[in-house]
């Protein structure tokens, strides 16, 4: 038998003895015509490795306790169980399969370097089951649940963990129609963060327009104020938008709506203002 056959046949012996084998590898294991001794080596090997961390508190199953005495009866001779105890036709066996020079195991002709590994791949092969049920029966720890907070509460939770508030109330823009807007804007420039509140603002038609939010602040030309983010309204009554500013926004000095093209503009024409906003130097 050459070396690729012998090591198949390993393999096969190895797989019988832990998992058992299907219909075609039993079929090829019989073509290889292994040595039964051979198998009742690696048997008795796996058996010795699944002792390993072995709860010893615990009685041996009774079929498990069965099939070791009938294996140890089978490979060393019959003895007379009334005059012996079966406890140690148990445990003779398999100290002494190593050292049996007779029955020259199957790592006789493979070489000790296989062998080592072949008995490595076995003891994790039955101890990683182990050791996957210990990690599942700890606890997992339940997920934090992330708080969901409205616009409006964030507002508020702004308001009262900022240390100072710059506000400003909103007035009427340049479109006639649209004078009873009201409410007012909150900005900490420390966090970079501010919300919207406005009353009145009409829904838009989202295919035609959006409104858009414009900052004028010390750091950046008034020609060119501040984008602070774009807005859909699609419902009556008050309405609380988060700031969305791209660019460091430091010491504003007025806030404007304005109403542009879909998608919003780089650079508002400021021909229809919404609302202004003036900031006041009172804090909230």
């Amino acid at each position: 038998m050459n070396e690729e056959l012998k090591e198949n046949m390993l393999d096969l012996l190895c797989k019988q003895a832990i998992y058992g084998l299907n219909e075609q590898e039993t079929k090829q294991l019989k073509q290889l015509e292994y040595d039964r001794q051979e198998s009742d080596s690696i048997e008795l090997t796996v058996a010795s490795l699944g002792l390993i961390d072995l709860n010893t508190n615990e009685s041996m199953p009774a079929h498990l306790q069965a099939k070791l005495l009938a294996k140890a009866k089978g490979h060393f001779g019959k003895q007379d169980s009334n005059k012996t105890d079966p406890a140690m036709l148990a445990v003779v066996p398999m100290r002494e399969v190593v050292t049996h020079e007779a029955a020259k195991p199957w790592f006789g002709w493979l070489g000790w370097a296989a062998a080592a590994t072949a008995c490595v791949a076995l003891a994790i092969s039955l101890l990683s089951p182990r050791t996957q049920t210990d990690v599942a029966l700890k606890p997992t720890p339940s997920p934090t649940q992330e708080e969901q907070l409205s616009p409006a509460q964030k507002r508020q939770r702004l308001i009262e963990t900022s240390g100072q508030i710059v506000t400003a109330q909103w007035g009427k823009g340049n479109i006639t129609e649209l004078e009873n807007v009201a409410g007012d804007v909150v900005w900490s420039e420390a966090k970079q963060n501010g919300y919207v509140r406005l009353n009145g603002l009409p829904k838009n038609d989202v295919s035609k327009e959006t409104y858009q939010l414009w900052i004028v602040a010390e750091n950046q030309d008034p020609k060119t104020p501040i984008d602070g983010g774009t807005f859909d309204v699609n419902s009556d009554g008050e309405v609380i938008i988060p700031i969305d500013v791209r660019l460091r926004t430091l010491g504003p000095k007025a806030f404007a709506v304005t109403i542009e093209k879909p998608g919003g503009v780089v650079v508002s024409k400021q021909k229809r203002v919404v609302a202004l906003a003036p900031v006041k130097p009172n804090k909230v």
